[in-house]
């Protein structure tokens, strides 16, 4: 891994994988739906869809004939705490990817007609969205527990909070987080460094907006219920605890410890809930990490009438995770289930692009995977317990989305805290 400043200060992150014929090219902003207020949430997922629709050189059409031609790959997503634009093309091919895209980034039109049919394609993306309570329940979750905190806003926005957006919005809300010191070039696969700098200086030697890093404010954890009804066939349940910051020293222990609960088919849950029982097709937990904060996550979707059932084993599992904690046979295969994961998504261009760019946005220093490895090995039990009273010092939050809220009426949701308090 190589990371250079081009003369204007902006940070480019490379590595050359010369066994590839491929090259993946990202660039990365630190803006998202945490960055917004109120008034204009679902900007930086507005901004993302614009890009791709016409600059002063080419149409969207072009854009997209520009790839095809190359039968090369771009797209583009949207998180809570960045933006990312990216492409992958033959290594033969990246002066065109780097073309188009700087393009993109730099002169989009942000043309009246395109905005007011691209707003309609976000709102057509938002009614998908609320028609699947699988993804929905994981945005009444983060309600449940953020609050009012932006990390509870939904990246795509609302109508209300489309409708009045123009391109003066989308082009002040760029000049303010499209900015130098928010901003990562990423680059992986068969490349020449010299010739690669040479590029970016040609792209984006010209970027000259700079801003101040501005603080941004901790959520707290909010161990609220929420229930939005629906006419489903199953209810969708997700059940939250306290997790870890992308910058804490226990994360590796928090990923081993979900890995035990419900992070693969061996795990306690899947194993309880629908090997033994049948009572769900899917069942699974997940830890998501933040810049100053972290969840862990249950998810499962089951049959009305079989909710209760799988709410009480859910429990069950959890209460005896917070008593007893987990064992040391749990540890060592989670640890090898983790070191081979890691591994196994790295042999691509995009996912070694993904992590180079990630790593220098969000933490600003890069491991390598020896680094990453002995990170893992040497997670003792100690900080499995540590991550255990973590997770258990507060009541959990509970979001479902269903035709009735009677198997959650009622349910304790504090339970946890004095097992882990007296265990």
């Amino acid at each position: 891994m190589k990371k250079i400043k081009l003369t204007n200060g902006l940070r480019v992150v490379m590595e050359k994988i010369p066994t590839c014929r491929s090259v993946s090219f990202g660039i990365w902003v630190k803006t998202g739906s945490r960055h917004e207020h109120q008034g204009n949430n679902g900007v930086s997922h507005f901004i993302e869809h614009m890009l791709f629709k016409g600059t002063e050189r080419f149409d969207a059409k072009d854009i997209a004939e520009q790839f095809d031609a190359i039968g090369g790959n771009v797209n583009a997503f949207t998180s809570k705490e960045y933006t990312c634009y990216y492409a992958k093309v033959l290594d033969e091919h990246l002066p065109i990817a780097v073309d188009v895209l700087s393009d993109m980034f730099f002169r989009s039109a942000l043309d009246e007609g395109e905005l007011a049919k691209e707003k309609n394609v976000i709102l057509e993306e938002i009614s998908m969205y609320e028609d699947t309570p699988d993804d929905l329940v994981h945005d009444l979750m983060a309600k449940a527990v953020y609050g009012d905190h932006p990390l509870a806003y939904p990246i795509l926005g609302t109508q209300q909070q489309l409708d009045p957006m123009g391109p003066a919005e989308l082009r002040a809300y760029m000049d303010e987080h499209y900015t130098i010191e928010n901003t990562v070039i990423s680059i992986a696969g068969n490349i020449e460094e010299d010739r690669v700098v040479e590029l970016m200086e040609r792209h984006f030697g010209q970027f000259n907006n700079h801003s101040e890093v501005k603080e941004i404010e901790a959520p707290g954890f909010h161990s609220n219920l929420l229930f939005h009804k629906k006419k489903t066939e199953q209810n969708h349940i997700c059940l939250s605890l306290p997790g870890c910051s992308i910058h804490d020293p226990l994360q590796y222990a928090m990923i081993l410890l979900n890995n035990v609960i419900g992070g693969g088919m061996s795990s306690r849950l899947f194993q309880e809930i629908r090997e033994k029982r049948g009572l769900a097709y899917s069942v699974y937990s997940y830890h998501s990490s933040n810049e100053d904060s972290g969840l862990f996550t249950v998810y499962a979707g089951t049959a009305p009438k079989q909710t209760k059932d799988v709410l009480d084993l859910t429990k069950e599992v959890l209460s005896d995770i917070a008593r007893n904690g987990i064992t040391e046979d749990e540890l060592k295969k989670g640890k090898e289930q983790l070191k081979g994961s890691l591994i196994l998504s790295l042999e691509g261009t995009g996912s070694r692009m993904n992590r180079l760019g990630k790593n220098e946005l969000m933490l600003g220093k890069h491991n390598s995977l020896d680094e990453m490895i002995e990170k893992i090995e040497n997670v003792s039990m100690k900080d499995v317990d540590a991550v255990l009273d973590r997770m258990f010092s507060e009541p959990f939050a509970l979001a479902m989305v269903g035709a009735s809220d009677k198997p959650i009426a009622g349910l304790r949701r504090d339970d946890f805290v004095a097992l882990r308090t007296n265990s």
